[in-house]
């Protein structure tokens, strides 16, 4: 991987992981002020970054009369915050009705099911401009929208997803929990609300128990529904020790 692809590589991690990012529109009535809100968000296959937001809300009002938004994705842990990587996303909020949107949105946010059809919520992709950034002290990058991109390809992964999370969530839950434990040394899950599978990508998939949260990267991006099984056969292996 050169040092390029892997600065772009260390930038989608932190969209994908991303569950809540800050949101920042132009003021629609209080002139050119910024304003910045809490959203929760997800992404595309490639990392174009997802939301769901509300008519009434104050950030809907501005993009509706300037589409040019900025996304601060921050990763978690403790310490300090400053030394932690993040990544601002500079785009154009634009409405959209993929059913692919939708669902990986959801998938992310099931809680969000219970309004995500009211008529004054909508869907919005983020079409990136360029990114910034910072993952660590001396590590200060800005990237093009198209460099940050994943764009391997994936359609045929794409296609499979919904039944590869949901083949994972009802046949192999052991997996998912050694996953979640064992690979990323996360917390034990509730036994009412075991780890599951929220969505996979070409370049790692998704975990969820409750407020719990974590992603697995592959070692190598998987492009169709064999691949990503072998990726998870694989790495349920090495969670086993075996």
């Amino acid at each position: 991987m050169t040092e390029s692809s892997s600065i772009a590589h260390s930038a989608r991690a932190l969209i994908r992981m991303g569950a809540t990012a800050a949101l920042a529109t132009q003021g629609a009535e209080d002139g050119p002020w910024p304003y910045v809100s809490l959203v929760t968000a997800a992404c595309d296959f490639d990392a174009t970054p997802i939301l769901l937001l509300s008519d009434l809300a104050v950030h809907s009002q501005n993009i509706a009369a300037d589409d040019r938004v900025s996304l601060l994705f921050s990763e978690g842990g403790e310490g300090d915050v400053l030394e932690r990587g993040r990544v601002t996303v500079l785009g154009r909020a634009q409405k959209t009705e993929e059913p692919r949107h939708r669902a990986r949105f959801l998938a992310k946010h099931p809680e969000a099911d219970g309004y995500a059809g009211f008529k004054d919520f909508h869907f919005y992709k983020v079409a990136v401009a360029r990114a910034h950034l910072v993952a660590g002290f001396g590590r200060i990058h800005w990237i093009d929208g198209a460099a940050l991109l994943y764009g391997g390809g994936a359609s045929e992964l794409a296609q499979a997803e919904g039944g590869i999370v949901e083949h994972m969530n009802a046949d192999h839950a052991d997996a998912l929990k050694l996953y979640a434990e064992r690979l990323l040394n996360l917390p034990a899950a509730p036994a009412e609300d075991p780890w599951r599978m929220t969505g996979i990508d070409p370049e790692g998939f998704d975990l969820a128990a409750g407020a719990l949260s974590g992603r697995l990267s592959f070692d190598t991006p998987v492009g169709d529904a064999d691949a990503a099984r072998a990726a998870l056969v694989r790495l349920a292996k090495q969670a086993r020790g075996e």
